[in-house]
């Protein structure tokens, strides 16, 4: 499949104060698109001027919610090259969540050097300061106008790009979690694997009755127990106890995030033991008493890192240590985002240079 350029007339104002840009508000003047119908496969590939879709109103993603997307950011370096953060493990879980949501899967040779265009053509994009970066939006929906329970025939597959600020622009900042006793994020045999919009929505309402709460993100249990603690709506847990680090293992409910997995291999490299294991959550309240947890994280795309100061169970809440980032934190922090902005070597071929 050939990819076609088409041409932009219109160039959109940007904001010249880096320091005001936000997370997902602004977007770039091109956009990666192509088409699937069954029996004819993927085509007309294209980048074309960033656009509206029109979609007619039975199309299946806005009744069935058949839908897919990714997330990932290229970063500025010193010396004004722009890097990717392993975008070919990615496209990969891409397609892995494809498979999981009866959706046709891409090229993804195809699929990661398209990205790689797009990203060259709207280098300009690419902010400068300090810990910003364009955030990377591929996303499938199901298209064909149906009304009817069953995989769709149609679809469109796309990549945004978004200009966003550092997600500390402070400087790193704890986070206070508050843990659900009643609401479930996923449950085995359910698509909480897949980066799908529905695992999202159904994580809304309790995101909002903790924010009420004075919480910054909510810690999903198990469904069946409601006892083991799983992941954060948009990261990755990790739990610094009895010296290893413990981190949820990948059984279906958590995703297998990219972050997730750049942190335990650095933390193998530092001689620290990982355990792939569900804590329960008495042993995460009891740990942060008695000092056996001695460091929380979360770990996404967004955060990189996000340390974590205060867990809240019910009406038990703790708070680790002095409630500042530990010293693996910060760490790991300093690691990835040093590699990610070439401040750092990366002996692990994560980066790719557009």
């Amino acid at each position: 499949m050939d990819l076609e350029i088409q041409p932009v007339t219109e160039f959109k104002q940007r904001i010249e104060d880096e320091s005001k840009l936000v997370f997902g508000k602004q977007f770039t003047d091109r956009m990666f698109v192509m088409q699937y119908d069954t029996g004819k496969g993927w085509h007309s590939a294209r980048i074309q001027p960033y656009a509206p879709f029109t979609l007619d109103p039975a199309a299946m993603v806005l009744h069935y919610s058949q839908e897919i997307f990714e997330g990932l950011k290229a970063f500025r370096r010193p010396g004004g090259e722009i890097a990717l953060f392993r975008p070919a493990d990615n496209v990969k879980r891409f397609n892995l969540s494809a498979r999981r949501m009866c959706m046709p899967e891409v090229d993804e040779q195809f699929f990661l050097d398209s990205l790689l265009e797009l990203i060259r053509l709207e280098a300009d994009w690419v902010p400068h300061s300090a810990g910003t970066s364009l955030y990377i939006r591929p996303t499938m929906i199901a298209t064909e106008p149906m009304l009817g329970v069953r995989p769709a025939d149609q679809y469109l597959c796309y990549i945004i790009l978004s200009p966003v600020g550092a997600y500390y622009k402070g400087g790193i900042a704890p986070v206070k979690i508050w843990i659900s006793d009643h609401y479930v994020r996923a449950t085995e045999g359910g698509t909480g694997e897949a980066k799908t919009g529905g695992n999202y929505a159904a994580s809304l309402y309790a995101a909002r009755e903790a924010a009420l709460k004075g919480y910054d993100q909510v810690l999903w249990l198990d469904a069946k127990e409601k006892r083991y603690v799983e992941e954060v709506g948009s990261m990755n847990m990790f739990f610094y106890y009895d010296g290893k680090l413990v981190t949820s293992p990948l059984k279906g409910t958590v995703l297998d995030g990219i972050t997730r997995r750049s942190v335990i291999r650095l933390a193998k490299e530092f001689g620290i033991e990982i355990e792939e294991r569900a804590l329960t959550v008495d042993e995460v309240l009891e740990g942060a008493e008695n000092g056996r947890l001695q460091e929380a994280f979360g770990a996404g795309t967004a955060v990189v890192i996000s340390p974590v100061s205060d867990f809240c169970y019910k009406e038990r809440c703790v708070r680790l240590g002095d409630g500042k980032p530990g010293e693996l934190t910060m760490r790991l922090f300093n690691t990835l985002t040093g590699i990610q902005y070439g401040q750092q070597p990366d002996p692990y071929g994560w980066v790719t240079l557009v």
